[in-house]
């Protein structure tokens, strides 16, 4: 390619750049009336998932110094971070559990990240009656999205044999895949605990018991599919966050104690009323202390909350989180 024709092709790129750039700010009339899968991606998400992008997106912007090879790389990188996380659910096997004068089947629940690799996953497991429960919660909140979606039934008889476990599988996939599929039921507390609350509520028993490895272990599990369901709420993962953090202080890991307690702070720094703020502030000074890390810019923020608000008891972070999925 001579000269004039890859400057002729830079140009066009960047006056593309340029019209997107503007139509993300001022769209004409003609651009309102596309179909939104056609209208750019910083245009197109809404508020509650507006948190996805936004850092990522506040340092890089395309400007005319850019190179092709740049420009291209950006949108790319543009692309990547406007792209939804999307889950698949797997129902690979079942068991059967016979506790005293009940009997009923456990199916193992495989959740992943479109496009990930194994160490993605999650795996969890629920039975009938915690699949019934969320659908008879979810019909209360949300009967309108709800009056569609079928829910495979009791019978009488044969509730265990390989036939009706075989079927109940595929339903429950194909139940929670519809589910996931619309967006005010995937964000809600309740289809959110579905899947989590159970291994959160075990995690913290053992955390109130001084089983620390043990919680640490499930918190751990847990933390990644958390996150990926409320990436709109970046502050819902907090407490799990704080959690972890007292698992790695009260075992001695001061590092990765620390290192969890930045990934809370980060997720708080707008949000310093929250109940977590200061007793996390206050365990990060003393971490940061034991570190020989900077915690003068901790002691800082801890003092300048200290003046604008009214002295009030403020639990320890361990104090909070023992607290946490108590019935």
């Amino acid at each position: 390619m001579d000269q004039d024709s890859r400057c002729a092709g830079e140009s066009e790129l960047l006056e593309a750049v340029s019209r997107i750039t503007t139509s993300s700010t001022s769209p004409s009339d003609e651009e309102q009336n596309q179909p939104k899968a056609e209208i750019p991606c910083q245009v197109r998400k809404e508020n509650p998932e507006k948190d996805d992008t936004q850092d990522s997106s506040a340092t890089l912007s395309p400007n005319s110094s850019m190179t092709t090879k740049e420009l291209q790389e950006y949108w790319r990188n543009e692309k990547r971070q406007c792209k939804q996380i999307k889950l698949l659910f797997e129902i690979p096997s079942t068991r059967i559990v016979e506790h005293h004068l009940s009997k009923y089947v456990m199916y193992k629940i495989i959740i992943l990240q479109t496009g990930s690799f194994d160490s993605n996953k999650s795996v969890i497991e629920r039975r009938y009656s915690d699949f019934e429960k969320l659908h008879r919660n979810l019909l209360e909140e949300f009967s309108e999205e709800m009056e569609d979606v079928t829910f495979p039934k009791k019978t009488l008889t044969g509730n265990f044999t390989e036939e009706i476990i075989n079927e109940r599988k595929l339903a429950f996939k194909d139940y929670l895949r519809l589910l996931y599929s619309m967006k005010y039921i995937r964000r809600s507390k309740k289809f959110i605990d579905f899947l989590t609350r159970p291994e959160l509520q075990e995690a913290y028993g053992c955390l109130r018991g001084g089983q620390y490895t043990k919680a640490l272990e499930i918190l751990l599990e847990v933390i990644g599919l958390q996150e990926r369901l409320t990436r709109g709420s970046p502050v819902a993962i907090v407490p799990t966050l704080c959690a972890i953090v007292v698992c790695h202080k009260d075992l001695e890991n001061p590092a990765s104690a620390f290192e969890y307690g930045e990934k809370a702070l980060s997720r708080l720094h707008v949000h310093t009323s929250h109940r977590y703020y200061i007793p996390l502030l206050d365990t990060m000074i003393t971490l940061a202390y034991e570190l020989g890390k900077d915690f003068l810019s901790l002691q800082e923020k801890l003092e300048e909350w200290k003046t604008k608000k009214d002295p009030i008891r403020v639990f320890t972070l361990k104090e909070l989180a023992v607290r946490e999925y108590v019935q």
